[in-house]
């Protein structure tokens, strides 16, 4: 898988999980054997390659859907992004969080794009939200287990013991959380990458507080 960060092995996928090349894929985390959906799209959808990481702010912004594009738009641009690049990025958060609201009936968003160069969240959990869409447009992505891989480790497992799968660059993932799913959450983590030199640019959308649970 590109950028993927680290040499893991191909591993067959679970049934809890869905991955497919068309944005319909996401749709199969309503399912209630479902946690975690992936549209697999590739790192060229918004090239971002000539972008200095180090001269952008991070981006968060809580904002109703109905205003979406304006307020993505003018958060980028304070943070210091420009040109083609702010223009594509804002193009592709509006559209996954349009995306990301119409699939679970949610009228208001809450959006960080983060430049990540630390081990901060490197711990293994699952999110005590109703659903989130992780986007990595730049560096490795974003690492998750099967369930049977997280069951061993809330039962003392090693980490590095343990099968590690991680999404691709580009890639769009929606991981059910807590609030959906209080048993059956998918576990997944931030890559390690500090001391290594590389950069994550990552996208996170999380529904409103108060979004009704949906139903498959």
């Amino acid at each position: 898988m590109p950028d993927s960060g680290s040499a893991l092995p191909t591993l067959a996928l679970p049934e809890h999980v869905r991955i497919g090349e068309g944005r319909a894929i996401l749709s199969a985390v309503r399912r209630a054997d479902v946690n975690l959906a992936v549209w697999s799209r590739g790192a060229g959808r918004v090239p971002v390659g000539s972008l200095a990481l180090s001269a952008v702010d991070d981006v968060a912004l809580a904002s109703p859907v109905a205003v979406l594009a304006d307020a993505v738009e003018r958060a980028l641009t304070d943070a210091g992004y420009a040109g083609a690049v702010m223009s594509m990025l804002a193009t592709d958060i509006t559209m996954l969080g349009d995306l990301l609201a119409q699939m679970l009936d949610c009228d208001r968003l809450a959006i960080r794009l983060e430049v990540v160069d630390t081990d901060a969240c490197r711990r293994f959990q699952a999110d005590y939200v109703t659903a989130r869409l992780i986007c990595t447009y730049a560096g490795p992505a974003t690492q998750w287990l099967a369930n049977v891989d997280a069951a061993a480790l809330l039962g003392g497992a090693v980490t590095d013991d343990l099968p590690i799968r991680q999404l691709a660059t580009g890639d769009v993932a929606i991981f059910k959380g807590r609030e959906w799913s209080p048993d059956q959450a998918i576990v997944h983590r931030s890559p390690p990458v500090a001391g290594t030199g590389r950069q994550r640019l990552v996208l996170v959308i999380d529904t409103a507080p108060g979004t009704p649970i949906p139903h498959a």
